[in-house]
């Protein structure tokens, strides 16, 4: 599930640094990327329990899980994106889920959310994606509003989602 976040209100507004890097993940961004999950997760009341070695797992090993997009200015990550590979086996389409979008407080409001986003879909196209998912809390309709203006079609969501933990 998409994790987006309201605004922390800021007492200046928001400065786009002047030159901002979208690029893949790399491992000595490990630290900082389990940071900001940390950081997005605190702001929705949970603790993340990922670690550098998980994600250095899930992005740089065996078999890649996941794909990290980093927005980086002046040597410091200040935003990122994860994708998630999806399939629709009724349709053999392949997609993926914008499964984490965030920009540090200091940053939102300059477009690097948006290119993120931008980065993402060339990624997933580039993956042999035809569609590009991605889910907000209901009642987040500062997230709603972002992703209609990228021009995602909302959807209902039907049915229950079940977990069980596997051993």
């Amino acid at each position: 599930m998409l994790q987006t976040t309201t605004p922390t209100p800021l007492l200046h507004p928001a400065t786009r640094a002047p030159m901002v890097t979208i690029r893949t993940a790399k491992q000595r961004d490990l630290p900082a990327l389990r940071e900001m999950i940390a950081e997005l997760a605190a702001h929705h009341g949970d603790a993340a329990a990922v670690t550098p070695e998980n994600l250095e797992r899930d992005l740089f090993g065996r078999m890649p899980w996941i794909t990290a997009l980093v927005a980086e200015a002046a040597g410091e990550l200040i935003g990122y994106a994860i994708l998630v590979p999806l399939y629709r086996a009724q349709q053999g389409a392949r997609g993926m889920e914008l499964h984490h979008l965030y920009v540090r407080p200091g940053h939102r409001g300059t477009g690097i959310g948006r290119h993120l986003v931008a980065k993402a879909r060339e990624q997933a196209r580039m993956a042999g994606a035809t569609y590009l998912s991605v889910s907000a809390a209901t009642g987040n309709f500062q997230a709603h509003r972002f992703y209609e203006s990228e021009n995602f079609t909302p959807g209902p969501v039907t049915g229950m989602r079940y977990l069980q933990t596997l051993a």
